[in-house]
Formats: C-alpha cells, sequence, structure tokens
C-alpha cells in the first residue's frame, strides 16, 4: 500500500509563498504521473499541475503561472512552489499518483490533502 503525504500548507497572507511537498511512502513502481490538484469549497477538484516520470510539465488552464510542480525521483517527493498567493488560491491541495503496473493494474493513489489559506 502506497502512502502520500502532504505536508507545508498553512495561513498565508495575500502576497506570501508556501511550498508544498508531498512524500510517497515508497517507491511506486509503475507511476507514469504525479500531480497536485486542489479543491475550493463548494467547487469540483481541479487540476493544478502534473509531472511525468519523464518530465513532462503539465499545468491546468486555470493555473497561473506563480505556481511551479517539480520533484525529487531519490527522495519520492513531489513539490508545489506557489508564490504571491491571492484569496481565490485558498482550498485543500491533494498529491495524486497514477501509473499501471502488473500487480496493481492501472491504479491511482491520493494524499489526504493538506489546507492552504490565504488572508486578504
Amino acid at each position: 500500500q502506497v502512502r502520500l503525504q502532504e505536508s507545508g500548507g498553512g495561513l498565508v497572507q495575500a502576497g506570501g509563498s508556501l511550498r508544498l511537498s508531498c512524500l510517497a511512502s515508497r517507491n511506486i513502481i509503475g507511476v507514469t504521473t504525479m500531480g497536485w490538484f486542489r479543491q475550493a469549497p463548494g467547487n469540483q477538484r481541479e487540476l493544478v499541475a502534473t509531472i511525468s516520470n519523464s518530465g513532462d510539465i503539465n499545468y491546468g488552464v486555470s493555473m497561473p503561472g506563480r505556481f511551479i510542480v517539480s520533484s525529487d525521483n531519490a527522495k519520492n517527493t513531489l513539490y508545489l512552489q506557489m508564490n504571491n498567493l491571492k484569496s481565490e488560491d485558498t482550498a485543500v491541495y491533494y498529491c495524486n499518483a497514477a501509473g499501471w503496473s502488473y500487480a496493481s493494474g492501472r491504479f491511482t493513489y491520493w494524499g489526504q490533502g493538506t489546507q492552504v489559506t490565504v488572508s486578504s
């Protein structure tokens, strides 16, 4: 069983920065992409960014250029640098890992989420 643990969320003033981290409990065999999603109250979960195991990055269509996704495969860790935060960035941010393996078939894992609150 793979566990994804997010950290780095919290309360920040508008204009501030946060760096989220997602640590996978182990190397995930067969993972093809890892990414960040967010969900604000009353809204659907939306894509923030994904990064493939070959390093290709995809940002959600509504995501601002203030967000930067990166990964450290040696540490099984995914990051999201968020700069110049705005109140509309307030949401729960979730880490995701997706792929395929002979043992599990197609899989998707989610973390528990970390709350980001931006005060204006």
